[in-house]
């Protein structure tokens, strides 16, 4: 008889942990054996195999954007859109807020603003531009 004195938490498991107890099943190690040594149900250990079948359990790998980084900022595009400046947090700030950020769209809109312009204001040109 097992007593419980406390409140049982679910535990969350990772993909990465998922897929690396199925490995030592698919290694050749016995799923009961595996099952007891990481605390897990068989039940909830054939569910992430047949997770992993459908192509719903995968590992996440990372994604990279292309950065480009100018020394010139070029003439502008016809599509551009400028924002209006940030007033800087601190008067000997003034010259790095006022530095121009390019951000350029998949669809080819680049959009330059200045460097300390607020994150809601930038979210507003975006909706504005893709809208």
């Amino acid at each position: 008889m097992e007593i419980i004195t406390g409140v049982e938490r679910r535990r969350r498991w990772r993909a990465e942990e998922k897929l690396r107890i199925l490995a030592e099943i698919d290694g050749g190690a016995k799923l009961n054996d595996v099952a007891r040594r990481h605390d897990v149900s068989r039940r909830l250990i054939w569910q992430w195999r047949e997770a992993q079948r459908r192509g719903r359990l995968v590992e996440e790998a990372a994604v990279f954007v292309p950065v480009r980084v100018m020394a010139e900022v070029p003439a502008p595009e016809p599509m551009e859109v400028a924002a209006a400046p940030v007033s800087p947090p601190c008067g000997e700030c003034a010259a790095e807020a006022d530095r121009p950020v390019e951000i350029v769209l998949p669809d080819g809109t680049i959009l330059r603003v200045a460097e300390g312009v607020s994150l809601l204001a930038l979210r507003r040109l975006i909706t504005v531009i893709r809208g």
